[in-house]
């Protein structure tokens, strides 16, 4: 059996490959933590990661550099020792009275990149990271989410939903899609759970083994597979997974050695038994619903599927409001004027504010990773995505039945890449979720009227729903580039409005 190093035991020193091994697994239970010592760590940590050749390693250590570069600003200038070096030194600034929402967002960010990173040293950092934040700010949604992720990602499935538990408590709009990775959690815990209840009473004699440590145990199963005991290398094995059950192995590890069973289970029958044939049924709607969750309702309310003719034909002929999420159409006034266009298009957590910016959405355009607004009724949904099968699961996992009428097939996830094929060597960015529609929109060519709302591309700050204004304004998106396109082809311009058409 695989051996999967503890993950979750951090010290407080800033070393965190000296932490302890005793320290028990890791739950929702916020650890106190001092926000000086977090800082420490991330600074020991940024050592560590220098000349790491993993993007995802290089990405962390940036956004490492940013944390500890806000941090030193927000700090009142001390004398430090003579020769002394570094950015954080134990002595050398005042200790840390609070955390400011500036410092909470950088540590956040590291956090997450630390998840993104997967390596047992940056899950520990993420952890020591969840609780400081949490510390501090003991209702902040973020913390509580990425607390959720992280013991996930630990294999501590029932600790992750106490935490995602937490961040729906503060939190009116689900826009990550936490409550149906919920669901489809406990789904996976109860289809678990009858799984192992069927292999005791399939194999009885396993109680036998399940006290005993399950490596061992294991071990003895696998050598009396290859001595061709079949029936006693069930029993150690069956054993071995129970007592794994009953010490609480982190989930991966546990998945692994049951996938291993069935491997050797299903090769070592000349036929399957029912049983057999239940316990692999069991084992893949656990795994399914562990990682895309249970779906009540597969025809979503009976949408209709748009191709990229028939959502031509749908606007032909009409005049389009494209309205931005900017902070200046939170304080327009236009709201009667856009209401008055046939069609008017919201993107991604758009706000409504009826008096600003109007009360109409024809069509809803998000990226698949996000679920803001997903629940509103619109008559038509675009949903963006550059990868396929990522475009798919989003999808399958965050369309509400019954909130769009018509939806983007496939031949509109991608329009800038996959209709106008301009590659990354002709556009090197990600192209926004309003760009792919202008993109779009310019290249059918059947609207009389094609006028943009409020598109300052971010100069006057964001405007979305409450839960969306934390999310920082991405980087990996060129909004230069963009409104040079967007003005290039600018028909007129005039106060919040600029006219393609």
């Amino acid at each position: 059996m695989t051996r999967v190093r503890s993950r979750w035991s951090r010290p407080r020193t800033g070393d965190l490959a000296s932490a302890p091994t005793d320290a028990g697994p890791p739950t929702a239970q916020v650890t106190p933590a001092e926000l000086d010592d977090c800082l420490r760590a991330c600074a020991v940590h940024s050592g560590k990661l220098v000349g790491s050749l993993d993007s995802r390693r290089i990405a962390l250590a940036e956004h490492v550099r940013k944390l500890l570069a806000l941090w030193a600003q927000t700090q009142a200038p001390a004398p430090a020792p003579a020769g002394a070096g570094g950015l954080i030194r134990r002595g050398t600034r005042p200790a840390s009275t609070g955390i400011g929402n500036d410092l909470l967002d950088a540590l956040l960010a590291v956090g997450n990149k630390a998840l993104d990173c997967g390596y047992d040293d940056e899950l520990n950092l993420a952890l020591l990271i969840s609780d400081t934040v949490l510390t501090q700010r003991r209702n902040s949604r973020a913390g509580w989410r990425l607390r959720g992720r992280l013991l996930e990602a630990m294999g501590r499935p029932a600790a992750a939903v106490e935490a995602f538990d937490r961040y729906l408590e503060l939190t009116d709009e689900d826009g990550f899609g936490v409550r149906a990775k919920v669901t489809g959690i406990r789904v996976a815990q109860d289809r678990r759970a009858e799984l192992l209840g069927l292999l005791l009473r399939t194999v009885p004699a396993a109680e036998r083994f399940a006290a005993a440590p399950a490596t061992d145990t294991w071990a003895d199963g696998l050598a009396a597979h290859a001595s061709g005991d079949w029936e006693s290398a069930r029993a150690r094995l069956v054993g071995a997974l129970v007592a794994m059950d009953r010490a609480e192995a982190p989930e991966q590890e546990f998945q692994e050695a049951l996938a291993h069973y069935l491997d050797l289970a299903t090769t070592a029958q000349v036929r399957p038994t029912p049983e057999l044939t239940e316990l692999i049924s069991l084992f893949a709607e656990q795994r399914r619903n562990r990682m895309r969750g249970p779906v009540a309702d597969p025809l979503y309310g009976g949408v209709q599927w748009l191709s990229l003719g028939e959502f031509r034909n749908r606007i032909a002929g009409k005049s389009i409001a494209l309205i931005a999420n900017s902070g200046k159409v939170g304080e327009s006034s236009m709201g009667a004027e856009i209401d008055a266009y046939d069609l008017v298009v919201r993107f991604n957590s758009y706000r409504i504010e009826p008096a600003h910016t109007g009360r109409r959405t024809d069509i809803h355009v998000t990226i698949h990773k996000h679920g803001f607004n997903w629940d509103k009724h619109v008559d038509t949904r675009l949903v963006f995505g550059g990868i396929s099968a990522d475009w798919k699961h989003s999808l399958r996992t965050r369309l509400v039945p019954g909130a769009q009428k018509y939806l983007g097939d496939e031949t509109l996830r991608w329009p800038v890449r996959n209709i106008g094929r301009l590659g990354t060597d002709r556009w090197p960015a990600i192209p926004t979720s309003g760009f792919n529609t202008l993109w779009l929109l310019d290249f059918l060519d059947v609207s009389p009227t094609l006028d943009l709302i409020g598109f300052d591309f971010y100069e006057s700050g964001a405007y979305r729903v409450d839960a969306a204004m934390k999310m920082p304004i991405t980087s990996v998106h060129e909004y230069t580039s963009e409104k040079a396109w967007v003005m290039e082809r600018a028909q007129s311009v005039s106060g919040m409005r600029i006219s393609l058409r």
